[in-house]
């Protein structure tokens, strides 16, 4: 495959990432199914990627196999091309597919889980990758077709099946064991599914529509992905030349297939260092929850005491963060006094001025650092070293982002139910439980969808950049000390400073609601420091 095609196959993740997730938003927000919103999504996309996965692993049989019906040759040149076409076809449906899948996820999370608990699901959500990233990782070292002939006849055959029984079979568990809310009661859709030139306005409406603090982080996104982009593409590369370097410097005159054969050892060494860089990033993905203070709080549920006669039952369970700090119920039990001291201790553990805002502004001035650190590493043992550091910024990115919007989000949500059923206790008409809902705010499909757009179009100019640095210093294979790979990292470390500063400008939740009380107290009006958050936002509208 020529370098030209290699680039068309390789920019289908970041351009369906910009066409595909918005486009399923909208249509996932507008669904009315008895299924729910997501579920349909997640289902079809889970079915989608499974073939694609199927159909790309056995691409070569497949293609050999229909053709020689006909007579052709499996090695004429004719029937590679159509095998180079068959998987570039699918390489596209693939990433149109495992879009589809990860908008109505990600959308599922905001819908199904209440505010104070979005960081903590997404959270879990960031552990889980981080399992799949250990498992992929080792399963590279793992002769899996040995291991599991009946899979396949390749490592990646195997792991395709793998990949499409992990996916499916999770899918369907949670759309089986988590139920929706109805979007029937919701009434009819505020807008149609929308063609081509529809989708492009509304999804322009809503970009103009963002809440402020949505606004922030997709701006703090869009340089962060900027940086990231060098990282998880290059630093294998980055790696595998300072193995080879000092081989090279000592033998100038390779034959090609020396230099190839070199290079094999030298990719395995940086997978190598990826391994453990997963392995840092679960940890942090585990460890960093019980140090940082939650941004959102359950509200206390009041119980009566025995005069009053009756007791009340507790609306919402006690908050959980990710630091499992307060999930269960606050009912007398012979496990109360454990849960009291249980509480206390992730109290002392926890920083009390490290939010999730100020910890995921610190990873990117630490990823900058480490970025910029490449001017004095010198061998492949200290760059594995520095790719494991990076695994910590690495397991903030995977949550903290996500957590934000989807607390924001859901905010909004809930104070649009409770503003519909108001309007309908005051007016005594029904209009379904939350008739207000969508009707005049972007629902989470279409923000997360945008969301998206900010991390996957910042790594189409980051490949353009990559280009131009690469045109500029690489050196012919084979000549030791190309330091261009070494550029791109440092360029991502500018990228992630700009995110830093973006990521400063984001409001602290304490900080929203102190200004909505001073509002309050002006106007002499009550109320909760989530309608704070829809004042602001109506401010800045």
């Amino acid at each position: 495959m020529s370098k030209s095609l290699l680039a068309f196959v390789w920019i289908a993740g970041p351009l369906t990432g910009v066409l595909v997730q918005p486009y399923v938003g909208i249509r996932s927000d507008n669904s009315r199914s008895k299924w729910g919103k997501r579920i349909p999504f997640m289902l079809s996309g889970a079915f989608a990627t499974a073939i694609a996965f199927i159909a790309l692993a056995w691409a070569r049989e497949i293609v050999h196999g229909f053709l020689g019906l006909f007579g052709a040759s499996p090695m004429s040149h004719g029937v590679q091309v159509c095998t180079i076409i068959w998987a570039t076809v699918f390489v596209y449906v693939l990433d149109f597919a495992i879009n589809a899948v990860q908008a109505g996820i990600r959308a599922f999370i905001v819908d199904n889980a209440p505010t104070h608990q979005q960081e903590d699901a997404n959270a879990w959500a960031g552990r889980i990758t981080g399992v799949g990233n250990i498992i992929a990782f080792v399963s590279g070292y793992v002769n899996l077709p040995k291991v599991f002939p009946w899979l396949g006849r390749t490592q990646f055959q195997v792991l395709s099946v793998i990949a499409c029984f992990s996916l499916c079979s999770t899918v369907l568990i949670s759309s089986l064991y988590i139920r929706e809310r109805d979007p029937r009661l919701e009434g009819h859709p505020p807008n149609s599914n929308p063609g081509i030139l529809a989708f492009f306005r509304q999804v322009f409406n809503a970009t103009l529509r963002l809440p402020p603090q949505i606004r922030k982080v997709c701006e703090a996104q869009f340089f962060a992905w900027m940086g990231w982009f060098g990282f998880l593409f290059y630093m294998t590369t980055y790696i595998g030349q300072l193995y080879v370097n000092p081989y090279f410097a000592a033998h100038p005159n390779l034959t090609p297939d020396e230099i190839e054969k070199e290079w094999e050892e030298a990719t395995r060494i940086g997978t190598f260092a990826f391994l453990i860089y997963a392995i840092i990033s679960f940890s942090a993905n585990i460890l960093l929850p019980f140090f940082i203070v939650p941004s959102y709080r359950a509200s206390e549920p009041t119980i009566k005491t025995p005069s009053s006669g009756h007791q009340n039952t507790p609306g919402t369970p006690g908050h959980l963060s990710a630091s499992m700090s307060t999930y269960f119920l606050p009912h007398p039990s012979p496990s109360a006094s454990l849960h009291a001291c249980l509480r206390r201790l992730l109290d002392l553990v926890q920083i009390k001025w490290l939010t999730l805002r100020r910890a995921w502004l610190l990873s990117q001035i630490f990823f900058a650092l480490c970025m910029f650190f490449t001017f004095f590493i010198r061998t492949p043992t200290q760059a594995t070293v520095l790719t494991g550091f990076v695994g910590i910024p690495w397991a903030l990115s995977l949550w903290a982002p996500f957590a934000l919007i989807s607390a924001e989000i859901s905010k909004r949500d809930t104070n649009a139910r409770r503003e519909g059923i108001r309007n309908c206790g005051r007016n005594n008409s029904i209009d379904g439980e939350g008739g207000a809902v969508g009707r005049h705010k972007d629902q989470a499909g279409v923000i997360l969808g945008l969301h998206n757009v900010a991390v996957s179009a910042p790594q189409i100019v980051a490949t353009l950049v990559s280009s131009l640095i690469f045109k500029l210093t690489q050196k012919p294979r084979g000549v030791p000390y190309d330091d261009s790979v070494g550029w791109v990292l440092r360029f991502g470390g500018v990228a992630a400073l700009a995110a830093a500063f973006f990521i400063w400008r984001i409001d602290e939740e304490a900080e929203v609601a102190k200004k909505y009380h001073r509002v309050g107290k002006d106007t002499g009006d009550g109320g909760s420091p989530e309608e704070g958050q829809g004042l602001r936002h109506e401010e800045a509208v």
